[in-house]
């Protein structure tokens, strides 16, 4: 079962902010994980796609790892838990996507940070982290993220983690039960090396 060796030991990368530790979830972080959402639920939904009714139980989150696990195992996707470093607190999570290899070497940033924890910095240290993380150690040359228009506070996380708004999209996403039109940024590794 070597799957369930993978959700419940400390396994993959382990990747170092100002402040912040991103690890990948197991299966011990559930009360954790399920606390700090189900306290942040009317803040976090507005910006979200509607949460499906059994979220945020033991069964819903131990499916939540095995896909975790298969993208890992696939290099398609890096899904990580922010801890506090202070305190060790879980204050959120953030994930890179859609992770494209070939003529595009770029993936897809999300995250969300807990209302307890929102507005300390944690966001953007865990962006920063992770974009660095993508770049130096996946090799991508490129890292896509978007936020809905109304979404002032991931906006100012992006920013000042680097990403430059490159357009918006409409109807981009489903969120909170509609069709939202987002802002796309995106950030490129200039140290790359460039082919023809």
């Amino acid at each position: 079962m070597a799957l369930l060796d993978w959700i419940n030991e400390a396994t993959g990368p382990v990747v170092k902010g100002a402040g912040v530790t991103l690890r990948a979830p197991r299966a011990g972080d559930h009360e954790a994980w399920a606390t700090l959402r189900q306290a942040s639920h009317a803040y976090l939904q507005p910006w979200e796609p509607v949460w499906p009714e059994d979220d945020l139980t033991r069964a819903a989150f131990k499916r939540r790892l095995t896909i975790y696990a298969r993208e890992m195992e696939a290099g398609n996707a890096w899904p990580f838990f922010i801890f506090a470093d202070a305190d060790q607190a879980l204050v959120g999570a953030i994930t890179l996507s859609n992770v494209r290899r070939g003529v595009a070497e770029t993936g897809t940033l999300g995250y969300w940070i807990g209302q307890p924890f929102a507005g300390r910095g944690h966001g953007t240290a865990a962006v920063r982290a992770l974009v660095a993380y993508a770049f130096n150690d996946l090799n991508l040359h490129r890292v896509e993220a978007a936020c809905v228009p109304a979404n002032l506070a991931s906006r100012r996380v992006l920013e000042k983690a680097g990403f430059e708004l490159e357009g918006q999209a409409r109807a981009y996403l489903k969120i909170n039960g509609g069709w939202a039109d987002h802002l796309l940024f995106g950030v490129v590794n200039d140290g790359a090396a460039r082919g023809g």
